[in-house]
């Protein structure tokens, strides 16, 4: 076999094996050496059969005394080794001319795998092997994250290559490396290097218990989690510091100004953490430094007007103002609340509030790209339709993004270089979430932003009561929905699928809206999903709206931006197959007015079985609680940090190494190291983002 490399020399074609190597993105030695040991083998010992206990996966050595092919009940290679203190079988379903060859009888050979006890006797089921001879190795043998094309052997290789090869000089000053020593609560071991540390995890002696390997709890992982972490933190500070360099237009708030006047003209007071928020965007907009704050707020805790009265600055100032959202029926409840604020203040200045989204027509679609690039259009609301290329902005100065998790970091990019070449300005960029961030999130993978928090619900919203029910109380449900109708109320009921399945067992929205309709006599039932045409969501919509729809069966379009303060009950059908925030944006969705509301989480266990032990989790915390960063923090803690990062991560990795639920120490170091770093040691900060991250560090920009 040739000595594996990460590269191929140029114009020489790529090898099948380093083309898996590249798919698994080891390119570079530093790749390869970063590259751990999913577990370990112990093969620095041989144990008789004599010792071994059934159960135990053993490494024997022996000689072959029997082979045969035997065909019943099916084809089968059975081999008889004996290692001088007992006889066990080594059985192979699968095997090629090769095995007959290397377990020829007379051969003496080294095998592992499991031992298993039986009527017929112990026996190996597929053990690895190969002829005894030389020495034992003294290591624990690693076995590393792979693919079909990818032999262990070779990519043991290679990693030894890239080991050997890669540039792993200390890139942590000695400052660094003692505040480090106490981060780790002063372990009485010295601190490792990296090179010991990578060194000690691919080739662990066999004294070493593979337990505290595995748990990663050895000081070998504590220096990788720690640089690790120390990488990912200095590329946020580095992209932060980058972006306070730029210019960006100035927007003061006018005394009298569209502000003022928003402000008056609105039918409800601002709460006082609306207010608090609303300063604090208003003072960044006044900075000629881009903003880049994520503004975060339970369901219905009125994040959009504090983006009105945004806007209202950025208008006043003579600028544009983009606001995107993920979904048309979303980006169409921010349309009508700001067309309904703004219009009237825009209408005497000759200007107005523009609607883009991908199903327009043609004709409207020219009228309102006009509007954008003569500037007449002071504010352009819309999907991902606003960062198309034949949108031209004349004066973009703000852009604000609704649930910026649902959109990758490309079309962010496309967002903030809308504005045109001449202005030499980049917009201000203002982030939304319904889904609050938990604090170790915030810390490690927001570092780069400010984040705003509206951590009050405006008054008259009514506390949701949530239910946990079976599937088996269906008709009882019904029952609910009759009497809430009797009293004038509105219903919504969320199925996941809209189509059977034969995957999924799921009853499908169509059948649940036949069902509903039959059941519910004299009602209008409305269907609602994401494979209708724009025109008909928006008559059903409308329908509901306008309270004459009493229930709306719908898929999760309705997560979010859809507010009916009619709307009193909401029933999830399959609760157990949603996601947690998933399963608090859909309950947001009642509660909005003066009357009790409730929603009613309907699972489904699996026949014969109980839900398993996340999807009980879920449904527990959803009953257990309404506050929506307790529910963060759970649903962190269930499925970890993938699911608040979104697409934001697109090509810069989640933390491979480090937990963010048991490794904060090491964070809060980290965030204090990184910038004593970038500022007095800028070189040895750009080779350890470079060694961490590579070219990946760029989307952390976003």
């Amino acid at each position: 076999m040739p000595a594996p490399v990460a590269a191929a020399p140029p114009n020489k074609p790529l090898s099948a094996p380093q083309k898996a190597l590249h798919r698994l993105g080891l390119v570079r030695d530093i790749d390869l050496a970063l590259h751990l040991p999913l577990r370990y083998e112990d093969e620095t010992r041989i144990t008789p059969l004599s010792e071994a206990r059934d159960g135990q996966v053993v490494q024997l050595e022996g000689t072959v005394t029997r082979q045969e092919i035997s065909h019943r009940p099916r084809r089968q290679l059975l081999v008889t080794l004996d290692d001088g203190s007992d006889t066990c079988t080594l059985r192979f379903f699968t095997f090629y001319p090769s095995h007959l060859k290397a377990l020829a009888v007379g051969a003496r050979v080294r095998v592992r795998g499991e031992l298993r006890g039986g009527f017929l006797g112990r026996t190996i089921m597929h053990p690895a092997f190969h002829a005894a001879a030389g020495e034992l190795p003294d290591a624990l043998t690693p076995v590393y994250p792979a693919s079909a094309q990818l032999p262990q052997a070779y990519l043991r290789k290679a990693v030894a290559t890239g080991l050997r090869r890669a540039d792993l000089d200390e890139t942590l000053p000695p400052g660094l490396l003692r505040s480090l020593q106490e981060a780790l609560h002063g372990q009485r071991v010295p601190l490792m290097s990296l090179r010991e540390a990578l060194q000690h995890l691919h080739h662990p002696g066999p004294e070493v218990s593979p337990d505290a390997l595995e748990d990663r709890s050895h000081p070998a992982w504590q220096r990788l989690k720690a640089e690790e972490l120390l990488a990912q933190q200095l590329s946020q500070l580095a992209a932060k510091r980058e972006r306070d360099a730029l210019r960006a237009p100035v927007l003061p708030v006018h005394a009298g100004g569209l502000h003022e006047q928003l402000l008056g003209a609105l039918p409800f007071a601002l709460t006082a953490a609306q207010r608090r928020v609303g300063e604090e965007i208003a003072r960044d907009l006044a900075r000629p430094v881009p903003m880049h704050r994520l503004l975060q707020g339970d369901v219905g805790s009125g994040k959009t007007v504090v983006a009105a009265l945004a806007a209202a600055v950025a208008i006043d100032a003579g600028w544009q103002c983009a606001l995107m959202a993920p979904t048309e029926i979303l980006a169409e409840q921010h349309f009508a609340k700001l067309v309904g604020w703004l219009e009237p203040l825009l209408a005497p200045r000759g200007q107005r509030v523009a609607w883009l989204t991908g199903s327009q027509k043609k004709k409207q679609r020219e009228q309102m790209l006009a509007l954008v690039a003569s500037g007449e259009a002071a504010l352009v609301v819309g999907t991902h339709a606003v960062i198309q290329a034949q949108v031209q902005f004349r004066r973009l100065g703000l852009a604000v993004i609704d649930e910026q998790h649902r959109f990758g970091v490309a079309q962010r990019l496309a967002l903030r270089s809308k504005t045109a070449a001449a202005q030499a300005a980049e917009p201000h960029l203002l982030m939304m979430s319904a889904t609050p961030i938990p604090r170790t999130l915030a810390m490690s993978y927001y570092a780069d932003l400010d984040v705003s928090t509206i951590d009050e619900l405006p008054p008259g919203r009514t506390p949701i009561v949530t239910k946990v029910v079976s599937e088996s109380r269906r008709a009882e449900v019904i029952a609910r929905i009759r009497a809430q109708l009797a009293e004038g109320r509105q219903v919504y009921w969320v199925c996941p699928l809209i189509e059977e399945s034969e995957a999924l067992d799921l009853s499908n929205a169509t059948a649940t809206h036949a069902e509903l309709s039959q059941s519910l006599d004299g009602v209008l039932v409305g269907l609602l999903h994401s494979r209708m045409p724009a025109a008909e969501k928006k008559a059903v919509m409308s329908l509901f709206s306008g309270g004459q729809m009493g229930v709306l069966v719908s898929t999760t379009v309705i997560e979010v931006g859809v507010d009916v303060p009619n709307a009193s009950l909401m029933v999830i059908e399959h609760a157990e197959r949603f996601g947690l925030s998933q399963l608090h944006q859909l309950r947001g969705r009642v509660g909005r007015g003066a009357a009790a509301s409730a929603c009613v989480l309907m699972y489904t266990p699996p026949e014969g079985g109980r839900l398993g032990e996340t999807a009980r989790e879920r449904l527990r915390a959803m009953a257990e609680t309404t506050d929506g960063f307790e529910i963060a923090r759970r649903d962190l803690e269930i499925r970890g940090p993938g699911e608040f990062l979104g697409a934001r991560q697109s090509g810069a990795p989640l933390l491979r190494f480090a937990d963010l639920a048991t490794d904060t120490h090491l964070l809060q170091w980290a965030r204090g190291a990184a910038a004593e770093m970038l500022t007095g040691h800028p070189a040895a900060a750009e080779k350890h983002v470079a060694r961490w991250l590579g070219n990946k560090a760029e989307y952390l920009k976003a």
